[in-house]
């Protein structure tokens, strides 16, 4: 079984909580939008403690080295299968100033031709109620765990 783990930045702007979610790059994805945001996450490596594998995956998918106090979220499990654990820390970041790591595709499918992709291409600030309509239903249930321990 595959596992992930990542982190759901969070800020208070004026007694409002607003979350930083991801789009996934590449060309699968261009076209597709609600639903489809992300918290930055990664596969964990063999052996790796999942909160390392979350920042680690954090800095490779943003750019950004993260720090605070992690609020454990706990696990869920996406359609797939894939066991994603989850932390919660309050950080702030310009979504402007993401630089994402790249991964190789062929692409067009069957063409011969690699093209490199950036596993994000954006991310925004979104507020609570925009935030569940963006992410992947299955990782909204993070957003509801990290709301009960901020309020």
């Amino acid at each position: 079984m595959k596992e992930s783990a990542g982190i759901l930045a969070f800020r208070n702007r004026g007694g409002v909580f607003e979350f930083f979610l991801v789009h996934p790059g590449g060309p699968f994805f261009v076209h597709k939008d609600r639903g489809w945001w992300s918290i930055p996450k990664g596969e964990l490596l063999d052996n790796e403690e999942p909160l390392k594998a979350a920042v680690r995956e954090f800095e490779e998918e943003t750019g950004a080295t993260i720090t605070g106090t992690f609020l454990p979220l706990g696990t869920i499990k996406q359609k797939g299968g894939k066991i994603i654990h989850g932390w919660a820390v309050e950080f702030d970041l310009d979504p402007v100033t993401i630089v994402s790591n790249t991964f190789e595709l062929q692409w067009p499918p069957k063409s011969g031709k690699m093209m490199s992709f950036p596993e994000i291409d954006k991310a925004a600030w979104f507020d609570l109620a925009t935030a569940q309509q963006m992410i992947n239903e299955k990782q909204a249930e993070f957003l509801w765990r990290a709301m009960a321990s901020l309020v």
